[in-house]
């Protein structure tokens, strides 16, 4: 509704009626400041996955029929700032989280399991080279003074394919020793198990031959 008195069912202008960015990234937030509380639809498990997106493309609908709206340019003003506050948000969590993405990446068992991988002819001869670490490494890695232990989903890219490399690390006397190292590669079912000194049970494993195996 662009203004008081206006029928409730007053479509919005084709004009107007584009993806909303403040309701895809803020979603609820963004409904409860609309009046658009289907918006807590995203509380829902697993209705949230496709909501976020019914939101970006309906938002504009739904905000422009919910709310009484001075003119057109009070809208898209005001939709304008729910994306601004969305980009803010992002941001933020950038840099919030890439300090922790850091630390991980830049980890010593990181460098090793690098190491191993880079090596081994069956992983080179599937992803093709170079082999590369990507950014977002996951995990949990607690160290204290010179020990500490480390587990880590590390991923990785070729040319050819790309994939995760699952680690397990402990750190004695300031040095760093894998006792796992597992590659799930996007392009095989296999898992190609590089080190297992605990020999743990991997399902669909098989050992991936280093260059001293050849």
């Amino acid at each position: 509704m662009p203004y008081p008195g206006q029928p409730k069912n007053e479509p919005i202008p084709p004009a107007l009626n584009r993806w909303n960015w403040g309701a895809f990234f803020l979603n609820w937030i963004w409904g409860l400041g609309n009046s658009t509380y289907i918006a807590l639809l995203m509380f829902v498990p697993f209705v949230n996955i496709v909501m976020v997106f019914v939101l970006g493309a309906k938002g504009s609908q739904w905000a422009w029929k919910n709310r009484i709206w001075a003119d057109e340019a009070h809208f898209v003003k005001t939709q304008r700032n729910w994306a601004r506050a969305s980009l803010v948000m992002i941001i933020a969590a950038v840099l919030l989280f890439m300090p922790m993405f850091s630390m991980l990446r830049n980890n010593g068992s990181v460098e090793l399991a690098m190491q191993e991988i880079q090596a081994n002819e069956r992983i080179i001869s599937t992803m093709g080279e170079p082999i590369e670490l990507g950014w977002f490494v996951t995990g949990n890695i607690n160290t204290s003074g010179t020990t500490g232990s480390a587990d880590l989903a590390i991923p990785i890219s070729g040319p050819k394919c790309s994939g995760t490399a699952y680690t397990r690390s402990r750190k004695s006397a300031g040095m760093w020793e894998i006792y796992l190292l597992v590659v799930q590669l996007d392009c095989k079912r296999e898992r190609i198990v590089l080190i297992n000194q605990e020999n743990i049970q991997i399902p669909n494993a098989i050992r991936g031959p280093s260059q001293t195996d050849i």
